[in-house]
C-alpha cells in the first residue's frame, strides 16, 4: 500500500481541509474527461493571483536572460545576422525549458495544496519544490529527451508524424502522474514514474487523449499570440532588436501558459486516479 497524501496544511490531496480552510477547489472524487479538461482552469483560477505573479516574473527573467544573450552574441559576431538569429533561437529554447521547469514544480505545489484546502504562496511553493528538486529534474530532463527523440523519429516522414504523436501522448499518460507522486509521497523519479504507471494502468488511451486535447489548445491560442508581434510591429517598426524581443516574449508567453495548464491537469488527473484505484475519495469513520 502506497502512503496516503499529506495532512491538509501540506501538499497533499484528498484529506479534509483545516478548520477555516475555503475547502477543496477540485472535488474529490472520479471525474468524467469533461472535468478533466475544466477542472485545471478552475484551480487555476483559484489560484490566479499567485501563479500569474510567478508567471510573470518567470517570463521577465527568462526574456532579460534572452536579450542579454543574444545582444551578447551579435556584438561579438559584429552584428551578423546568421549569428543573433541563433544566438535568439537556442537561448529562447534554453529559458523556455527552464522555465517549463520552475512553472512545473511551482503550479503542482501551489494546485496540490488548493485541492487539499490550504493555499500557499509562492514561497512555500518554492520551498516545497526546492526539496523534490533532484527527481524533478531527472524527469524534466527525461521528459525532453523523450520528446524530442519520438517527434524526430517520427518527423522522419510526413505520415509517421501523426503516429509519432500518438506514441508520444501514450508515454507521456503512463509518467503523467509522477510529478504530483513526487510532492505527495516524497518518492525518488524511479518510484515515482513506477507508481505513475500503477495508478494510469488501463486509462493509458483515455490520459493521452486528454494530453492531445490540450495539444490543441495551445496551438489554437498560440497561432494569435505568435501574430502580436507582427501587429505590435506596424507601431514599434519592423528594426530587428523589436521584433525579436516581441516573437521571443510571445514564445515564452505560450510556453509558459502550456506549462501551467499541463501541471494544473496533472494535479487534477492525479485525484482522479486515485479516486479510481484507490478510493481516495471513500470516508472510513473513525473507530469510536
Amino acid at each position: 500500500m502506497q502512503p496516503a497524501a499529506e495532512q491538509a496544511g501540506a501538499v497533499g490531496a484528498g484529506d479534509h481541509p483545516s478548520p477555516g480552510s475555503p475547502g477543496p477547489t477540485v472535488p474529490i472524487r472520479p471525474l468524467r474527461f469533461r472535468e478533466l479538461l475544466d477542472e485545471p482552469f478552475a484551480l487555476i483560477q483559484a489560484n490566479i493571483v499567485v501563479l500569474a505573479c510567478s508567471t510573470v516574473v518567470g517570463l521577465v527573467v527568462a526574456e532579460l536572460i534572452v536579450v542579454a544573450i543574444t545582444a551578447g552574441v551579435s556584438h561579438l559576431t559584429h552584428g551578423s545576422d546568421q549569428g543573433t538569429r541563433w544566438a535568439a533561437i537556442l537561448s529562447t529554447a534554453a529559458c523556455a525549458w527552464l522555465l517549463r521547469f520552475v512553472l512545473r514544480g511551482l503550479t503542482v505545489a501551489i494546485g496540490l495544496a488548493s485541492v487539499a484546502g490550504s493555499p500557499i504562496g509562492w514561497r512555500t511553493a518554492l520551498r516545497r519544490t526546492a526539496t523534490v528538486g533532484t527527481p524533478l529534474l531527472v524527469f524534466h530532463v527525461l521528459f525532453t529527451l523523450v520528446g524530442v527523440s519520438v517527434l524526430a523519429l517520427g518527423s522522419i516522414l510526413v505520415v509517421t508524424f501523426p503516429l509519432g504523436l500518438l506514441w508520444l501522448g501514450y508515454l507521456r499518460a503512463q509518467r503523467f502522474v509522477a510529478v504530483p507522486v513526487m510532492f505527495v509521497e516524497r518518492a525518488s523519479h524511479a518510484t515515482a514514474v513506477a507508481r505513475s504507471q500503477l495508478l494510469v494502468a488501463g486509462a493509458e488511451w483515455p490520459t493521452a487523449g486528454l494530453w492531445l486535447c490540450q495539444r490543441g489548445l495551445m496551438v489554437l491560442l498560440a497561432v494569435p499570440l505568435l501574430g502580436i508581434p507582427w501587429f505590435l510591429s506596424d507601431f514599434s517598426g519592423t528594426h530587428r532588436w523589436q521584433v525579436i524581443v516581441l516573437t521571443t516574449s510571445a514564445v515564452l508567453l505560450i510556453v509558459a501558459f502550456g506549462e501551467v495548464v499541463e501541471a494544473a491537469t496533472r494535479v487534477v488527473s492525479y485525484v482522479d486516479r486515485r479516486c479510481r484505484r484507490e478510493g481516495l475519495d471513500i470516508r472510513v469513520p473513525e473507530a469510536r
